[in-house]
């Protein structure tokens, strides 16, 4: 094939993969830069209802990618090039299989003839991220590969996608066409390029995709006899991990219709709702409510990977009459193994379904009241006690100004699962807690806030922040109200909470004490930002931060055993006082 044949049709192939995953639901693909890749990113450029995001760290690029695509509620594509630059998608491709995010990425290779054979930035890409990800191994660009052929291949691999897949895409030099025309322009192509494309003429004059894969959810749901059946007795509904496009809230109207206490994980969108058990960590801690709520012997549970231990044990120690599971996809979400039903179904069809009054209906209705007690509790031995994370953590979930908050792993998470109080109109939840990694949080955050330009705020330990430095540069693009607080405990604070056997391999081998402030970072790429050590300068600092439509960093500098100490004074609280 002639050099410059080889160049077009490089290009052409990608302006097949980008125009077809567009019309397969991608708005957003993610660039890294690089040569090898240059015909993606070439095509993604030339398309124009495609938002494109460029950044010069893959691994933040895929944690973007991925808070992207949990916040537009639709696929994502990312781009990079060869080498090691796929590899570091790694993290986030992991994150993304365990949490069932839809992430495409389409990565540059080199020919099939320059790999294992010492020639530059070759390695084996095929099946780089292993189960963690749907293979498609491309050939090399070529006429004698039908162009429908190509298409096909992606449908099936993207239609319905609720997971990552891995496009590899091989290209030999040379990589630069003389012209980018845009596929809409077909027709000023040359005369081979036109034969080529023939058979997808229809295609090429409507906007829909080559093949269409049909999915029919809600197959099967309980039918009215079954529903009466298991609401016959004492039961409770656990709400997990949920995104706010899947109606949580039609969860408490289940629970009002049934008579069933409804316990919440931080990350259900329903953790801070009145209605709700919120402070059911807590409450495990007091004698009186274990025992009351180890009554139940039928429970309903929506989604999985809950935080608190507490709650965990609860589940599996428990000996259900019936256990049943709501989810979307097929999933496995039981540490514990217990004999279920799991149905696969959208909250709201679930919901909607001919649901009877439980005969033991309003049975923990005692849970609301302690659930009552002990936000009076928090109130007094958090909001108007020592600064400190966990006080922080509840001003800011009291806010209105963030419609959105990101809340990190290690100890920002749990304190909101904790200690976060009961308001009437909370915040929209997004954490990163499949893998529960502490990489990529704040490019992730920064993905879910370009995702739906919403005002973010963002809570991040340091540690956290120190891994992912790079992605100040993604704030620095933010063009709608982002705060990053940084809780600053000097080191891993959660680790105060483990049995290390001896205090000084604790400090040496875990805390990992730095004495860094995250001043001279925000300053090296222009962020606004300030240090507060006391509550009334948060606040103020805060509600003045959402007038501007960028980023600002807080950094909340506290004591390294603040929150740890706390904590454990608040479990012996909720034992004694409630």
């Amino acid at each position: 094939m002639a050099q410059q044949f080889i160049a077009d049709i490089n290009l052409l192939w990608g302006q097949l993969l980008i125009e077809e995953i567009h019309r397969l639901g991608v708005k957003h693909v993610c660039l890294a830069p690089g040569s090898r890749s240059s015909p993606l990113t070439l095509a993604a450029s030339a398309q124009p209802n495609i938002d494109t995001h460029v950044h010069f760290d893959e691994r933040g690029l895929g944690f973007m990618a991925l808070g992207l695509a949990k916040s537009s509620q639709s696929p994502v594509a990312i781009i990079t090039t060869s080498g090691t630059a796929v590899a570091n998608l790694y993290p986030a491709i992991v994150e993304a299989w365990l949490t069932q995010v839809p992430l495409i990425v389409l990565s540059g290779d080199r020919p099939t003839e320059l790999i294992d054979c010492g020639a530059n930035q070759a390695i084996m890409q095929p099946g780089i991220f292993a189960q963690y990800a749907k293979q498609v191994n491309l050939p090399t660009p070529d006429f004698d590969f039908p162009a429908p052929a190509l298409l096909t291949t992606i449908d099936e691999a993207i239609s319905n996608l609720s997971q990552p897949v891995h496009i590899n895409c091989m290209y030999r030099e040379p990589l630069y066409p003389t012209q980018v025309l845009p596929l809409s322009s077909y027709e000023k192509f040359s005369p081979e390029l036109q034969a080529y494309l023939t058979p997808l003429n229809a295609w090429l004059n409507h906007q829909h995709s080559y093949c269409h894969y049909h999915y029919q959810p809600n197959a099967a749901l309980p039918c009215q006899a079954t529903l009466r059946r298991f609401v016959h007795g004492k039961g409770v509904i656990i709400a997990g991990t949920l995104a706010p496009d899947e109606n949580p809230q039609a969860i408490m109207q289940l629970a009002k219709q049934i008579g069933w206490p409804v316990l919440t994980d931080a990350q259900s969108q329903l953790r801070q709702h009145p209605d709700a058990i919120g402070h059911i960590d807590q409450l495990l801690h007091h004698n009186v409510c274990h025992k009351l709520i180890k009554q139940a012997d039928r429970v309903i549970v929506f989604g999985g990977r809950f935080i608190s231990k507490r709650l965990i044990n609860y589940l599996a120690s428990q000996q259900w009459h019936s256990y049943w599971q709501v989810l979307p996809q097929s999933s496995r979400l039981d540490p514990s193994h217990q004999p279920k039903q799991v149905w696969l179904s959208g909250i709201s069809q679930f919901v909607e379904n001919e649901w009877s009054r439980s005969s033991q209906s309003l049975w923990a209705d005692e849970l609301h009241v302690f659930n009552g007690k002990l936000e009076k509790l928090l109130q007094r031995q958090i909001d108007d006690n020592e600064f400190g994370e966990a006080q922080v953590l509840r001003q800011i979930a009291k806010q209105d100004q963030a419609k959105q908050l990101f809340i990190g792993n290690s100890l920002p998470v749990r304190l909101f699962d904790m200690f976060a109080p009961t308001v009437a109109n909370p915040p929209h939840i997004f954490t990163n807690r499949g893998a529960s990694g502490i990489d990529g949080l704040i490019a992730t955050a920064c993905g879910v806030a370009k995702g739906n330009q919403l005002p973010t705020t963002m809570i991040v330990g340091d540690i956290s922040c120190l891994h992912d430095l790079n992605s100040f540069a993604l704030l620095k693009q933010l063009t709608q109200p982002f705060l990053l607080v940084i809780f600053n405990n000097d080191g891993g604070n959660i680790f105060n909470l483990l049995p290390v056997p001896d205090e000084s391999l604790r400090s040496e081998y875990y805390r990992l004490s730095h004495g860094l402030e995250f001043g001279y970072g925000a300053a090296m790429f222009g962020l606004a930002y300030r240090q507060v050590d006391d509550l009334a300068d948060f606040i103020q600092v805060y509600q003045e931060a959402y007038e501007f439509n960028c980023t600002s960093i807080i950094e909340v500098t506290v004591g390294p055993n603040q929150a740890s100490d706390q904590i454990a004074a608040m479990a012996q609280w909720v034992k004694d006082s409630l």
